[in-house]
């Protein structure tokens, strides 16, 4: 059995923790606010920008003179997963169900035989993925400094994916990030930004749920036979050439505002749930402490009656 000494500095030791966590979560829910309103005013520009894309690409037949970003290169044999995670810890399973979606998507793709690299946005995933995945991190952006996402922050990662996706380093680009429903809910999901899928129907997105199953939508897709009739100055094919860039960026940057709100959300409920266990520990050790002093007093006051007795 533990000594008072010992229960004393143990509830000491919880209460402290306790006020840690309090105070995390209220640091959550404040920064949340904040990244819900970012996330949800992004998407409809996102979203709107999809249309567009869909509505000019359905115009363009793809063929050798079509931009690269929306013909691909042809094959698709090397796959470039793109992981956006957060750089600081204690968030739930933030982290955890984005690397998972991440996980499935490699193994399906490495048991067909494709070549598979990884592309970390947030360094909470790396430790899981060097370890499963040993020599396929090919690159890792560091975002600790940044407090508050903007687009030049996604714009300089998409620069370097289309960099990369130019010199042949990969055919395929698979972005995954956490989509912001509530506070409670965070749905990881998949999505493919290069080469850009937009002829027909929009973005295919991939819902990942936890035990595998995957959802697929179409969004942002352009209305089909709305009458309209509509002539482009210069052609399709340049307005395309120059649009396709710029809805990279904006889909990482829209990720990134997801994956802000997502993270803070998680962490919020995190630490909620942390300090409501803390709680209940503090009551049983104090219950405990109690009971042991109780013990003690009762013991001593058995001696000192055995003592006077003998006396």
């Amino acid at each position: 059995m533990a000594s008072l000494k010992a229960l004393k500095n143990r509830i000491s030791s919880v209460k402290s923790t306790q006020k840690i966590t309090k105070a995390m979560k209220m640091v959550a829910a404040a920064k949340l606010r904040r990244a819900q309103s970012a996330a949800e005013a992004g998407r409809p520009y996102a979203e709107r920008l999809n249309a567009v894309m869909a509505s000019l690409a359905s115009k363009v037949t793809v063929g050798p003179n079509s931009p690269k970003l929306l013909a691909g290169t042809g094959s698709d044999q090397k796959h470039l997963l793109v992981v956006a995670t957060s750089e600081r810890g204690l968030a739930g399973a933030f982290n955890t169900n984005i690397v998972r979606a991440a996980r499935k998507t490699a193994d399906e793709l490495l048991r067909a035989g494709k070549d598979v690299r990884f592309y970390l946005i947030g360094k909470k995933g790396r430790a899981v993925l060097q370890r499963l995945y040993p020599g396929k991190i090919v690159y890792q952006v560091d975002q600790s400094h940044i407090k508050n996402v903007a687009f030049t922050d996604a714009l300089s990662v998409a620069k370097d994916l289309i960099a990369r996706f130019e010199a042949g380093e990969y055919d395929v680009a698979h972005l995954f990030f956490a989509k912001f429903q509530s506070a409670l809910v965070q749905i990881p999901t998949e999505l493919q930004i290069i080469p850009v899928p937009v002829p027909t129907g929009g973005t295919v997105t991939t819902r990942v749920s936890e035990d595998g199953t995957r959802t697929q939508t179409t969004v942002g897709g352009a209305p089909a036979n709305d009458g309209a009739a509509v002539e482009y100055e210069p052609d399709e094919e340049t307005i395309l050439a120059e649009l396709l860039p710029r809805n990279i960026a904006i889909q990482l940057f829209r990720a990134m505002l997801e994956n802000a709100a997502s993270e803070q959300g998680s962490r919020m409920n995190a630490m909620d749930n942390a300090t409501r266990n803390a709680g209940d520990m503090i009551n049983r050790l104090t219950i405990q402490y109690n009971r042991t002093r109780q013990a003690a007093i009762t013991t001593e006051l058995v001696e000192i009656i055995s003592g006077a007795e003998a006396l």
